[in-house]
């Protein structure tokens, strides 16, 4: 897709629509946008690239867009394959394009392209340098750990555009999910997990970018994934704000559930039934054996409660729950409030172990009393999940 965002700027990225599982790991049933830009000014520069599996169509994009002239600078925000993939074909066809990039990408280039050509090709920027394209001045901002080590954005004043890296990146490709923000029904839900999946845990990371970025003018953000973002630009920082400095978005109770034969299930939705009828407002039960993983991980960092209800599992808890738990570590949930209900038949020993897990998780607290039902839920167990209730609307 080519598309012109102003009169010297171009967008030449490239949707996906084919692919399965970005990074291998999460399911992308609207398939992957990889975004790339080209300025043409009196210095003609290309915004990084794409992901191999699109080649084709990106280089088409390129020599379309460039119109017979030879680019002088290829730009890279983020050394990640998905966007630097074509970097060894753009320096074989361009001999004497400059690679623009941080210190750290330009000593990490060598290692995805062994025996590239790059002496005398490369220009390292830092936090504050500026590439003069000629009406175009790209200001570079150093970001690192959002979420790689070598991640720099710029910004460029002539059109107010913060070229974003994969910051307000979300998954879907831009023809499912549209061109532009506005154009997106729910822009949040698929940035919200793409967010604490992919840039989550670096939350320190991301409230120090968005200082630096709060004193620019910027009317537009142009991220390496999703939409272009143009409108309600407080929206999406809000929520990037909210989602740093991991604050509860959503007041609610999100009730992740792992059940081997329909025991522990059954009690998870007498809690839910039971907490609705207390007036809790906002409950979402999600069977975590048949779920996306990554959805899961997104609802337990959006609501200010979780509930963990799993089924023992070889002296332990049912596998699917501690893959949850540790995905939730390993992204930095904290700041919230759990309870606990178990299931054993001969010896409960779920409860101990998402205790354990939890207790490594900073500033979670697990509420009293902690359910125990015993191979299937019966009226004796309903007092406890009763009081289960309580402490969560407390």
């Amino acid at each position: 897709m080519i598309k012109s965002l102003s009169n010297m700027v171009k967008y030449i990225g490239v949707d996906d629509l084919d692919l399965d599982l970005f990074e291998s790991q999460y399911i992308v049933p609207e398939g992957m946008a990889y975004n790339s830009y080209l300025i043409t000014d009196a210095k003609i520069a290309i915004l990084d690239t794409a992901d191999a599996r699109k080649g084709y169509e990106w280089k088409s994009n390129l020599a379309e867009a460039l119109e017979g002239r030879t680019p002088d600078y290829l730009i890279v925000h983020h050394l990640e394959p998905d966007h630097s993939a074509l970097i060894g074909w753009v320096l074989e066809t361009y001999p004497n394009l400059t690679v623009v990039a941080g210190a750290k990408a330009l000593q990490m280039l060598p290692q995805f392209f062994d025996g590239a050509s790059l002496e005398g090709r490369t220009h390292a920027v830092k936090e504050g340098d500026v590439l003069d394209l000629g009406e175009h001045k790209l200001r570079f901002i150093a970001a690192p750990m959002v979420h790689w080590p070598e991640v720099m954005l710029s910004f460029d004043e002539a059109d107010g555009a913060l070229y974003s890296a994969d910051a307000f990146g979300k998954f879907g490709a831009l023809a499912k999910c549209g061109f532009y923000g506005r154009e997106d029904d729910d822009w949040a839900c698929e940035a919200r997990r793409y967010y604490f999946n992919i840039v989550g845990k670096y939350g320190a990371q991301v409230q120090a970018l968005l200082k630096k970025a709060a004193p620019l003018p910027v009317k537009t953000i142009r991220p390496l994934h999703g939409p272009i973002l143009e409108d309600n630009l407080v929206d999406y920082i809000n929520l990037y704000d909210i989602w740093s400095r991991y604050a509860v978005e959503t007041e609610g109770i999100f009730i992740a559930c792992a059940s081997i034969h329909g025991g522990t299930l059954a009690a998870a939705e007498k809690l839910k039934e039971i907490l609705e009828a207390k007036g809790a407002t906002r409950v979402v039960l999600s069977d975590i054996t048949r779920s996306d993983l990554a959805e899961d991980v997104e609802d337990a960092f959006r609501h200010s409660k979780l509930v963990v209800a799993a089924a023992s599992y070889d002296a332990g808890i049912f596998s699917p729950m501690h893959d949850f738990l540790h995905r939730l570590k390993i992204k930095g949930y904290c700041n919230r409030t759990v309870g606990i209900l178990e299931n054993g038949s001969w010896a409960p020993s779920a409860g101990r172990v998402a205790r354990e897990m939890l207790a490594e998780m900073k500033n979670v607290t697990i509420l009293e009393p902690q359910v125990t039902i015993r191979s299937r839920m019966k009226p004796t167990d309903i007092p406890a999940i009763e009081a289960l209730a309580d402490a969560l609307l407390a």
